[in-house]
């Protein structure tokens, strides 16, 4: 029997006014990398930026409403989620750079060139490492960072995504919005709070009423003749490092826990002699103490519960609170 959210996503699939990939009672360890999660009551991929319009438009005013790209960085609990989830992946993965040559105010007349100043566009459901290698195809420098963070540019501007020394906000020109009602907005990064794996809408700005989300972002770097050499080599040695450091050949979500100032979490969990640690088929990675691998048969509850005690034997260590950088969703 269908659920009143169901019913009226059904009929409005029926009626032809929705184009996208609609299911109903979707597992949703199928789309995560830890490769865990209960059901989604909706899960609804849309076929472009006004079929997303449309299906956020007839959504009852009090639908939960969750965003999943690669699915990573996301726990989905067992007992599911109640409500729609919005799936990018696949979808809304228009790609454009724009290059034109910037010159040196301090030597026009000389018509010397400091730089080229490239932008690059990107919808939500780009992903990160796509990003990257199209850039550096470009010449462009400073986006080589991306080809570490296993997610989309949907995630990445959500949680000001960073690795290797780089973070996505650096480099943001202006970002499209839409928000529940389907309208879409054009922000620029003053109107954001944007800090470490943080970013929300200044005071003045946010709706908890009518909640907003990236659909694509507008995006500033730099070329120049050595780019497409020195960016394709860089790529190459952070993911090298990637490979070497993280366990990225088994199911795990990224970072599990944001860093404490002037600290490393994973420095922190190691200390503690947790680097292995297992709750069932949920285990601290013996590679690197930050990442949770799920050796095939964990549960989200399992997942949870090592994270809870991660955090209770750091606290009790060293009194640090750790917060996780992974987002929990779902019902237990």
């Amino acid at each position: 029997m269908k659920t009143p959210l169901q019913k009226i996503l059904q009929e409005a699939r029926d009626s032809g006014m929705l184009n996208g990939v609609l299911k109903f009672n979707e597992s949703l360890s199928r789309y995560t990398t830890w490769r865990i999660g209960g059901e989604a009551e909706c899960f609804y991929q849309p076929e472009n930026e006004s079929d997303l319009q449309i299906v956020l438009k007839n959504l009852p005013e009090n639908t939960e409403v969750y965003w999943i790209g690669l699915g990573s960085n996301l726990l989905v609990r067992d007992g599911g989620f109640k409500g729609i989830i919005i799936y990018t992946n696949g979808v809304l993965n228009e790609f454009d750079i724009k290059c034109s040559e910037k010159v040196d105010s301090g030597n026009v007349d000389s018509g010397k060139i400091k730089n080229t100043e490239c932008i690059v566009s990107a919808q939500a459901g780009v992903a990160c490492a796509i990003f990257a290698r199209k850039s550096a195809n470009n010449g462009i420098n400073g986006a080589e960072f991306l080809s570490g963070i296993p997610g989309t540019i949907g995630g990445a501007l959500a949680m000001n995504a960073g690795a290797f020394g780089g973070e996505t906000w650096r480099h943001v020109l202006n970002v499209k919005m839409i928000n529940k009602s389907g309208d879409l907005i054009i922000r620029t990064p003053d109107e954001f709070n944007v800090s470490y794996r943080h970013v929300e809408l200044a005071e003045q700005y946010k709706n908890d009423e009518n909640p907003e989300w990236f659909v694509s972002g507008t995006f500033v770097f730099e070329q120049d003749e050595l780019g497409l050499k020195e960016s394709k080599q860089e790529i190459k040695r952070l993911l090298a490092i990637r490979a070497e450091t993280q366990p990225t050949k088994q199911a795990n979500a990224g970072s599990v826990f944001k860093n404490p100032n002037n600290d490393h979490a994973a420095r922190l969990i190691e200390a503690c002699d947790l680097k292995g640690v297992s709750i069932n088929d949920a285990q601290v990675s013996p590679k690197h103490a930050n990442f949770i691998i799920n050796k095939g048969k964990a549960k989200a509850s399992d997942v949870e519960a090592l994270i809870d005690e991660i955090k209770e034997t750091v606290l009790r260590r060293f009194e640090i609170k750790l917060e996780t950088e992974v987002k929990i969703i779902g019902a237990h």
